[in-house]
């Protein structure tokens, strides 16, 4: 997990032992952190401990969809990226990593933030 310079949030997954890296996922919107039986939002003192906390777990499943964003499901906690459209600069996030080096980006009205207008 990395925060960079309160721009983004890069959670880095192991596992695609074909990519020449980590899969990583950028957001350019604080997620929101499910963990300890509450919601964390990056307003809330403890958010960085309750987003740290998620890490080292292991991917259960993972969801995408209008009205849900996206939604990584850890054996520690689950981490929503579903801003509202304040929330948003130009892009909300973006998958890259794999073997094929393919990447994909998220933005507002698009596939899964349909509903972020």
């Amino acid at each position: 997990m990395e925060f960079v310079l309160n721009e983004y949030v890069q959670l880095r997954f192991d596992g695609d032992l074909d990519a020449e890296g980590p899969t990583v996922l950028t957001s350019w919107v604080w997620p929101v952190v499910v963990s300890g039986g509450r919601e964390w939002r990056e307003s809330d003192r403890g958010y960085a401990d309750a987003l740290r906390s998620l890490a080292p777990g292991t991917v259960l499943s993972t969801a995408e969809g209008t009205g849900v964003g996206i939604r990584v499901t850890f054996d520690t906690g689950v981490v929503v990226i579903h801003p509202t459209i304040d929330e948003v600069q130009v892009e909300i996030a973006m998958l890259h990593g794999f073997a094929d080096q393919a990447w994909d980006v998220w933005r507002p009205g698009e596939e899964s933030f349909e509903d972020v207008v």
